[in-house]
C-alpha cells in the first residue's frame, strides 16, 4: 500500500511538471514571444489585439489596450502575468489581487531582446531564446554596408492629407536601432522620449533621403499606397525628387516582438532597391 501511494505522489508531481505555467499575455509583443518560445499552449488568456499567431485569436480575452477586465484575470486563474510596462495603474491594480505579474520593456532592440532573455528565464526556454536573439544580430549585420549615411524617415501609419498630425520614430525606438545598425541615420533627431509629432514644414526641414511607410492597417482604412504616396511625392525632399517612398505593410512592422527579424528582412530589400536604382 505505501509503495503505490509513492507511486501516486511520484505521478502527481510529474503531471504538474508536465502542466507548465498559466499564462496570461497583455500586450501582442509579448504574446508573440511567449509562442516563439514554445510556450503558447500556456497562455491561458490575452487581449484582443492579441492575433498571431493565428490561434491566439481562440485564447480567451480579457479585454485591450486600455479596458483589462481585473474580473477576467482572476477568473483564469493565471500563475503568472506577462505584461508590459506602460500602464502603471494597471499593473499597480493587478499586484493588489496578489496576482504574479512581471512587466517588460520593448521599446528598442536592446530591451526586446532583454525582454525576450527574461521571459525565456521564467518559463525556462533558454536556449530557445538565445536562438530568437540570434536571429535579431544575424538580421542586423545582413543590412549593413550596403547603402549608407543616408537620412530615413519612418513615417508610423500615415495619411493621405499631410496637413493633418504626422508621427514619425523617433531616437529611442527599434526603428532608430536598425537605421543606425544599417550605417544610416534616423532623419528625426530629439533627445526627447515622447511620441514625435511632425508637420510639412519639418519634413522639408529634415529633407530624408529615404521616406519608409508603416501601413499596416491601410486595407481596413481602405484607402491605396498611391493616395497616401503621392502628397509626399509633390514635397521638395530628396526622397520625392528620387522616387524613394517605400511602403511596409506587414502587420508586425509596428510590434516589437522577436518578428522584429521580419521587419529587418524587408527594410534590407529597401536598402538593396535604393542601392541599385
Amino acid at each position: 500500500m505505501k509503495y503505490l501511494n509513492k507511486l501516486f505522489f511520484i505521478f502527481l508531481f510529474t503531471i504538474n511538471l508536465m502542466a507548465g505555467e498559466r499564462i496570461i499575455t497583455l500586450s501582442p509583443s509579448i504574446n508573440e514571444i511567449v509562442f516563439a518560445l514554445e510556450s503558447g499552449n500556456d497562455i491561458v488568456a490575452n487581449t484582443e489585439y492579441c492575433n498571431f499567431p493565428e490561434e491566439s485569436k481562440q485564447i480567451p480575452k480579457v479585454g485591450g489596450y486600455s479596458n483589462v477586465s481585473l474580473e477576467k484575470l482572476l477568473l483564469a486563474k493565471p500563475s503568472i502575468i506577462l505584461a508590459q510596462d506602460y500602464d502603471k495603474e494597471l499593473i499597480l491594480n493587478i499586484k493588489k489581487l496578489n496576482l504574479n505579474v512581471q512587466t517588460f520593456k520593448t521599446n528598442n532592440l536592446k530591451s526586446i531582446k532583454t525582454t525576450i532573455k527574461s521571459i525565456g528565464q521564467i518559463l525556462v526556454k533558454n536556449e530557445k531564446a538565445k536562438e530568437l536573439i540570434t536571429g535579431i544580430d544575424n538580421s542586423l549585420e545582413s543590412i549593413k554596408d550596403i547603402v549608407s549615411n543616408k537620412k530615413i524617415l519612418v513615417v508610423i501609419s500615415p495619411r493621405e492629407d499631410l496637413n493633418k498630425i504626422i508621427y514619425v520614430a523617433g531616437n529611442n525606438l527599434y526603428f532608430n536601432d536598425i537605421i543606425e545598425a544599417s550605417g544610416n541615420k534616423n532623419a528625426y533627431f530629439s533627445s526627447s522620449l515622447s511620441q514625435p509629432i511632425v508637420n510639412v514644414e519639418k519634413i522639408i526641414k529634415m529633407n530624408p533621403d529615404i521616406v519608409i511607410m508603416l501601413t499596416p492597417y491601410i486595407n481596413e482604412r481602405k484607402v491605396s499606397k498611391d493616395e497616401i504616396k503621392q502628397p509626399w511625392l509633390e514635397l521638395p525632399i530628396n526622397a520625392a525628387k528620387k522616387n524613394k517612398i517605400y511602403f511596409i505593410d506587414k502587420e508586425y512592422a509596428g510590434i516589437p516582438s522577436n518578428r522584429v527579424v521580419n521587419f529587418i528582412n524587408d527594410y534590407k530589400d529597401i536598402l538593396v532597391d535604393v542601392r541599385d536604382k
